[in-house]
């Protein structure tokens, strides 16, 4: 990252396949929920991963994404996650965290509180992205609620009610959070400075004009998702990229903080993560660090195939951009 000029981390640390992060506050939620015992990220691995990368001016911060994308959180920690029915039985099965029990709240004050102090970072992401309603709808418990709230069957509502008592917890640890675009999207009350980051590709343009428009901090990582792959030289279209094209004003393009480039998991472990990223995300890096009028394919090729060769030289195994050598 250092040799690409990328100077954060975001570290996706957990998700619904596995909970790696050996918490000291709740061990059961590695314990339970790791893929094995010796598939986990203890306090010493956190350690050594931070230092790594402030050694060489990157900054991590971590995601724990809610209230989806959270099946295994559910195995260490009991009655976090919604029980899901199937008419007025119970189905064996769990969705999203529960928004309704104050338990939940107490949980994840707990855990954010921990988090805080492990990781030096000012910010913090909490996802917020891609939450099913289906199990939340099928829960009496919450229909009920929902009822008391005068929510109606609006379940963006009840996500909005969690996501705002999410963020209050983070900023009593006084950290700033981050959040995916969705949270913006069904008109959370979110807190000042809270950073949205737009990860989808439909006009994705449009959200960061009316993200920024609305005085909120944006990330930009809709176009740069190296995990869809495809044949050919898709760094050409990484390249051309202009995060800044929307429609705004000077005092809005400021609110773009920078661009992410994100490899998501699903596909990609150690065997073929490095190839995988660069120098594809090398495109990214030269882009997000030149001006707008820095365009010309020809000579960014040039630069690429030089700057993969250097890297091969030091031993990253980057893939190449097309048919060539290196000295």
């Amino acid at each position: 990252m250092a040799f690409n000029k990328f100077n954060v981390l975001h570290w996706h640390v957990v998700d619904d396949q596995s909970f790696p992060y050996q918490s000291i506050t709740f061990p059961e939620l590695s314990n339970k929920g790791s893929y094995t015992l010796s598939h986990v990220y203890t306090p010493n691995d956190v350690r050594k991963v931070i230092e790594y990368a402030r050694l060489r001016g990157i900054r991590v911060v971590p995601e724990f994404d809610t209230p989806g994308h959270t099946q295994s959180w559910g195995k260490g920690q009991k009655d976090l996650l919604t029980p899901c029915y199937r008419g007025q039985i119970p189905a064996n099965s769990a969705g999203p965290i529960n928004p309704v029990l104050n338990t939940t709240y107490t949980f994840l004050t707990m855990l954010f509180k921990e988090i805080s102090k492990v990781f030096p970072d000012q910010f913090v992401h909490v996802g917020g992205d891609e939450v099913e309603f289906d199990c939340w709808a099928s829960n009496p418990n919450i229909q009920n609620f929902m009822k008391k709230k005068g929510f109606g069957q609006d379940f963006t509502k009840l996500e909005s009610f969690y996501m705002q008592k999410l963020l209050g917890i983070i900023a009593s640890v006084n950290k700033t959070a981050i959040v995916w675009q969705e949270v913006f999207d069904n008109k959370d009350k979110l807190q000042p400075g809270t950073i949205i980051q737009v990860w989808k590709i439909e006009r994705y343009n449009s959200e960061l004009s009316q993200v920024t428009a609305s005085g909120f901090p944006a990330i930009l990582s809709a176009p740069w998702y190296l995990d869809l792959i495809s044949y050919g030289q898709d760094w050409r279209k990484y390249y051309l990229v202009e995060p800044l094209d929307f429609q705004g004003s000077d005092k809005q393009k400021k609110l773009v903080l920078g661009g992410e480039a994100c490899l998501w998991g699903e596909y990609v472990d150690a065997t073929n993560l490095t190839p995988r990223l660069w120098p594809r995300a090398s495109a990214v890096g030269e882009r997000l660090w030149s001006d707008k009028d820095v365009r010309d394919l020809s000579g960014a090729y040039d630069r690429l195939s030089r700057h993969r060769c250097r890297m091969l030289r030091r031993g990253i195994s980057a893939q190449p951009l097309f048919v060539g050598f290196c000295d």
